[in-house]
């Protein structure tokens, strides 16, 4: 094919914007892509033009995303486009590209070449050494804690004497000091960590110009990916490669800045203009991916937001239908109407692969999970583990087993050491040893004296079995399963050690492990007469889901952080409550602009059907059950008329508008329908017909008519509320 002729069939189906990216040449560029607008697509193709148009040699060329993953697919993609050319190509995660650079030119800042690189688990041995060397309270101050802030430190291209002059409380000293000593540690080992590879490519950059004009001269083009979520260290590494030819294009989209937690910073993307006023800025707004309706929707919601880069999501794949909006009276409710939704649709043919379920926190999926759990519903979690398969609900359930089980070996070993009490591997052989050959219990054996046990060890376990033993006598003494899994968590140290790791996994875990609480709670109400046995037996039924069929597709659920970078033809986002979405950590530290580009992910997200649902009431955390909410302020700003609330608000139902106080949260529903006696159905709902059984209600719809899906047939059937012989269950 003739050189004009390939270049003619490369931008043949881009849209004016993506075209304009692509041809775009000498100087620096600004391709704002906002969600489903063929980003990819645009990276790949402005690649392929430079090589195509002869403006860029392959090995001229750095593209730079953030994963492994995303590099492979961009490699696929522009080898598909230019063929082996991409060899010759950089096509990169920014930590690769330093360690490329690194091993090249390491030496210059005293490493050998063959530096080792330290995973997160190498690090925090080597911070838990520097604690010791330091004498610090490694269960005050852990390792987890310091790296979190180390990595943070240097992600801000802050060095130990950076830091030290901003420390302001003794946790902060302690940082600094161990920060010092770590940095000296790693040098002397001649290794890095991960966030090394950035901060010391960034140094040899600034301290070696022949470096940098070396780099600088061989990377004529770099592009980068998702510009929106670079920190300040790899702003700066860029800065540095493109100071004299700045052929700088970035893609990205301010509204799904949705990592500031992890360290990104959106002024990268918001200042570049200001950096690069000459900066050509291309607008990629028509989507591809959903309906008009939801984009109005996303759209409407994010224009909350201070200090963004308009832009305006449009589509010609139609209007599609209306945002549906449902209330229900708790989590429990709503999560039987979102699985009777699911069996409704596949019913209807849908796969159930073609259908997810978004939430804020990973807590939130407990329910879900049981609800699908006994409907018999495939369900896969993307980026998580299954909620009883949590580590930390593991370690709870462990405790509990062997307070009843006195012969659980495994359970022994799983929960002996976390948290860390200085009880290693060999230590807790010896003890199952020794219940072995004396033919007693593990429990038994433990506050036993056995041969061959270090001091230091037998201390600990002494520490460790008294606590137990505690618990055990409040076992004996019948206390609720809520109240004993509460003193558990106390006494054992298991939630101050979460506590004092001060990481935003951390808090997670002790959001997981609150809602265990409120399953020990449900548990304790509903079974007056239960007790520790049954309920791990209750909850080890709902953790087999092995024999659920995938043969329809999995249903998928995730958290709305690892929603990003995806798309479903059906979408629930459940939990839209203040407190809950947006969360009440965020709305404390006045970050709601995130948390709204968060709404605006899980919003995109949607191809052609949307169903956001709330609750009146909601489970408080490890305290009393059923806490009232007020919904979602998001939810609020969407216009009404995109919702489906609108034909209710004709037929004379009230409006579900922003509640002022608990009681009207409790009064406002949409979503009622009257029967004979003043009574309302709920949508979630379980009834009872005298005729067809067992059902959930699933529907409201003017003229008092309640649509229940009835669990003998699977059937869905209209009924009118004040003549149908229907009734509570």
């Amino acid at each position: 094919m003739p050189a004009d002729a390939a270049i003619d069939a490369l931008l043949e189906g881009l849209n004016p914007p993506q075209r304009d990216a692509v041809v775009h040449g000498e100087g620096p560029l600004l391709i704002l892509a906002g969600a489903g607008s063929g980003k990819t697509r645009v990276l790949t193709h402005r690649i392929a033009y430079l090589l195509r148009t002869g403006q860029a040699k392959p090995s001229e060329i750095l593209a730079i995303t953030f994963t492994n993953k995303a590099a492979s697919e961009m490699r696929e993609r522009v080898e598909l486009l230019v063929g082996r050319a991409t060899r010759a190509m950089w096509v990169m995660t920014f930590h690769a590209a330093c360690a490329r650079m690194l091993r090249a030119d390491a030496h210059r800042l005293g490493y050998t070449r063959q530096f080792t690189i330290y995973d997160s688990a190498d690090q925090r041995r080597l911070i838990k050494k520097c604690l010791d060397d330091l004498d610090v309270d490694v269960k005050r101050f852990t390792p987890r804690a310091m790296q979190s802030q180390i990595s943070d430190a240097k992600n801000k291209l802050r060095s130990p004497e950076d830091y030290r002059q901003l420390v302001g409380s003794f946790f902060e000293q302690t940082v600094a000091d161990v920060y010092d000593l770590y940095e000296r540690e790693l040098h002397r080992s001649n290794a890095m960590d991960f966030d090394d590879l950035l901060v010391r490519s960034v140094n040899l950059l600034e301290m070696f110009q022949e470096v940098r004009d070396r780099y600088s001269a061989a990377f004529r083009w770099i592009m980068v990916d998702e510009y929106q979520d670079t920190n300040h260290v790899q702003y700066r590494w860029l800065q540095l490669l493109t100071g004299d030819h700045r052929n700088l294009a970035v893609v990205g989209d301010d509204a799904q800045s949705i990592y500031g937690f992890r360290g990104a910073d959106i002024k990268n993307i918001l200042n570049f203009e200001d950096d690069y006023p000459d900066a050509h800025v291309v607008k990629l707004e028509q989507n591809y991916r959903s309906t008009q309706t939801i984009l109005d929707a996303a759209n409407a919601v994010i224009s909350n937001n201070r200090g963004q880069m308009t832009k305006h999501l449009w589509t010609d794949v139609g209007e599609g239908d209306p945002v549906r909006v449902r209330e229900m009276a708790d989590e429990h409710a709503e999560s039987r109407f979102v699985t009777a939704e699911v069996n409704r649709l596949v019913d209807e043919g849908v796969s159930r692969a073609e259908i997810a379920i978004f939430y804020r926190t990973n807590a939130q999926s407990r329910v879900l999970e049981d609800m699908l759990v006994r409907a018999g519903v495939g369900y896969q979690i993307i980026g998580g583990t299954k909620f009883y398969e949590r580590a930390e609900i593991k370690d709870a359930v462990n405790y509990l087993t062997f307070l009843v089980n006195p012969q659980d070996g495994t359970a022994f070993t799983r929960i002996a050491n976390s948290p860390r009490r200085g009880l290693g591997q060999t230590s807790m052989s010896r003890v199952l040893a020794h219940a072995a050959s004396m033919g007693m219990t593990v429990w038994d054996a433990a506050i036993d004296d056995i041969p061959g046990l270090a001091t230091a060890a037998r201390k600990s376990l002494e520490r460790f079995m008294s606590t137990m033993t505690r618990l055990k006598e409040r076992v004996e003494g019948g206390a609720p399963v809520a109240q004993l899994l509460q003193e558990l968590l106390e006494e054992t140290g298991y939630k101050e050690a979460l506590e004092a790791e001060r990481t935003i996994e951390a808090q997670g875990r002790l959001e997981n492990l609150e809602e265990l609480v409120r399953v020990t709670q449900e548990y304790d109400a509903n079974n007056p007469e239960g007790n520790i046995g049954e309920f791990l037996q209750q909850i080890a039924l709902l953790a087999d889901a092995d024999t659920i069929r995938d043969d329809e597709g999995l249903v998928t659920l995730m958290t709305l952080h690892n929603a990003k970078g995806l798309e479903f033809p059906i979408v629930f986002i459940i939990g839209m409550e203040d407190g809950t979405f947006p969360h009440s950590r965020s709305i404390e530290e006045g970050n709601i602009d995130e948390e709204r580009r968060l709404a605006y992910v899980g919003l995109t997200r949607a191809m052609r059907d949307l169903t956001l649902t709330y609750a009146r009431r909601r489970g408080a955390f490890g305290g009393s059950m059923g806490g009232p909410t007020i919904r979602s302020r998001f939810l609020d700003e969407i216009p009404r008329d995109l919702t489906d609330q609108r034909q209710r608000l004709s037929a004379g139902f009230p409006a579900p508008g922003r509640v002022a106080s608990w009681a009207g949260a409790a009064q406002a529903s949409a979503e009622v329908a009257g029967d004979t006696d003043g009574s309302v159905f709920r949508i979630g709902e379980d009834v009872v017909h005298s005729k067809l059984g067992e059902g959930v209600v699933t529907g409201l719809e003017p003229g008092g008519i309640v649509v229940v899906r009835f669990a003998g047939d699977g059937s869905e059937r209209k009924l009118m509320a004040d003549y149908a012989p229907l009734k509570r269950r």
